[in-house]
């Protein structure tokens, strides 16, 4: 392993870097990154359309063999180098080596989901004001339907809320490790798990409930494909947060005998743990309702609606639920912004509110086009005609779909990637194997970790991107 070499030009660092007040603050913070969108929203509608059961299985193999060795990785680098992204690298591999690209990868996945993200986050905050002021009483189920496509393509609502969304990530990135990301984390993600809890209890009151059960935990598979083994292994890079420098930033503000393992491993159960629970609060409400659980991405704005509206106290449990929604949404949109504002406080020294405001403005601007994307040509339909070159007849994408397809499908697979073979490969193996036993219960898990990242890792990852193209 080598280091940057003498007459290396320092970047500005500060004065003080800022540490987590204990484990609990950093698995707090850890899984409120992991958990968002992509546990509430995105794991209950694969699963469904994926047919439970076998896919649900194949997810939690992928999780234990594929996404915790490349998280332990991610950690641990940043607690060796107390750094951000780009300097972790450079400080271990040398100011002029090219691993510092899988840095700079994590910084620019950060702006890109984060941009689009925003604006699903902006759904999520509209769809909670509805619920709060009563708009969805009296809808019919063909009106909640056309109410999504509605807020898709209304430019003014998008925008509204994406830049509202924004400032609330901006506020609390911009008050700190300590007063604001862990003061939030240590709020929000009680606060989530209390709604996520309530919700499976009102659930497990429904006549679906057992239906439900045996749809996610049932050893039947008449609808996974090869694809959905794919989209499974591809899921869960997202949902635990890999390749997008946010576990590397989160482990750089760890001390040096903080156990990287089982915190790792905490944060992936919970992580895990909140998707299943998701699954059980979703599908018992939507059986009840007579709906399908194969519903696509509309599960939660279209059909949880419905569902919710045959229930009684309907109007509370939705509000409930698009509000648990939003909270999940703003613990992972807290580590997007903080991967960036972290990398421009040790890049250039600036101050972290400067940095958070600056790079959050950038980040709204960038997130313009896919808030636009379901109402004007510019970047709705005339983009999605372009693309068809690109991406081949029937797949055109508007500019929403593109970041999220490019991120989802090359930007975090390929970070997590670079990680596991750096980590297993290119970092020195006594470096290596004293940052993984550093004050861990687990070092007798050394070897299997790296046999892992080494074989295991990259075979997947491989096949994630062999999908992405179509060849598989």
């Amino acid at each position: 392993m080598t280091g940057p070499t003498r007459n290396a030009k320092p970047h500005p660092q500060p004065v003080r870097r800022e540490h987590w007040s204990g484990r609990l603050a950093f698995v707090l913070a850890a899984t409120g990154s992991a958990v968002g969108l992509g546990n509430i929203w995105k794991f209950p509608y694969i699963t469904g359309v994926n047919g439970g059961g076998w896919f649900v299985l194949i997810y939690l193999i992928c999780v234990a063999t594929v996404a915790l060795p490349i998280m332990v990785a991610e950690i641990m680098l940043g607690r060796a180098t107390q750094r951000s992204p780009v300097l972790a690298f450079r400080k271990l591999a040398g100011p002029r080596s090219p691993w510092q690209g899988i840095g700079w990868l994590g910084v620019a996945a950060a702006f890109v989901i984060l941009s689009y993200y925003s604006v699903v986050a902006g759904w999520t905050l509209h769809y909670s004001w509805l619920a709060l002021s009563q708009g969805f009483a009296g809808m019919q189920p063909a009106e909640v339907e056309a109410l999504f496509g509605q807020v898709y393509a209304d430019p003014g609502i998008n925008l509204f809320w994406h830049g509202l969304f924004m400032l609330l990530t901006i506020a609390i990135v911009a008050a700190g490790v300590n007063a604001g990301v862990e003061r939030w984390s240590r709020i929000l993600m009680p606060l989530l798990f209390l709604m996520i809890l309530a919700l499976v209890l009102r659930a497990a009151g429904t006549d679906g409930f057992g239906p439900a059960l045996d749809f996610v935990f049932g050893a039947h598979s008449d609808r996974l494909t090869p694809a959905g083994v794919l989209e499974a292994l591809g899921h869960s890079f997202f949902t635990l947060s890999l390749g997008m420098g946010a576990m590397l930033t989160y482990g750089s503000y760890l001390r040096a005998r903080d156990d990287v393992v089982t915190t790792s491993l905490a944060v992936g159960g919970l992580d895990t743990l909140i998707s299943l629970m998701a699954c059980m609060m979703i599908f018992p409400i939507i059986f009840v309702a007579g709906l399908t659980p194969a519903a696509g991405p509309g599960l939660v704005f279209v059909s949880l609606p419905i569902a919710f509206g045959q229930l009684p106290g309907g109007a509370l449990w939705a509000a409930v639920f698009f509000v648990l929604l939003a909270v999940a949404a703003l613990t992972s949109a807290i580590s997007l912004l903080e991967v960036a504002v972290s990398h421009a406080i040790d890049w250039r020294g600036v101050s972290r509110r400067r940095a958070a405001i600056g790079i959050g403005a950038v980040i709204f601007v960038l997130g313009i086009p896919s808030a636009l994307s379901g109402g004007t040509p510019l970047f709705g339909s005339d983009f999605a005609a372009a693309t068809e070159a690109l991406f081949g007849e029937g797949h055109g994408k508007n500019w929403f779909d593109l970041a999220d397809y490019l991120a989802s499908n090359w930007m975090l697979p390929l970070g997590g990637l670079g990680i596991a073979v750096f980590v297993a490969w290119r970092m020195g193996e006594h470096a290596r194997e004293q940052a993984f036993r550093a004050g861990s219960r687990f070092a007798r898990l050394y070897w299997g970790w790296v046999w892992l990242l080494r074989y295991i890792v990259p075979v997947g990852v491989v096949a994630v991107f062999l999908h992405a193209l179509g060849i598989i």
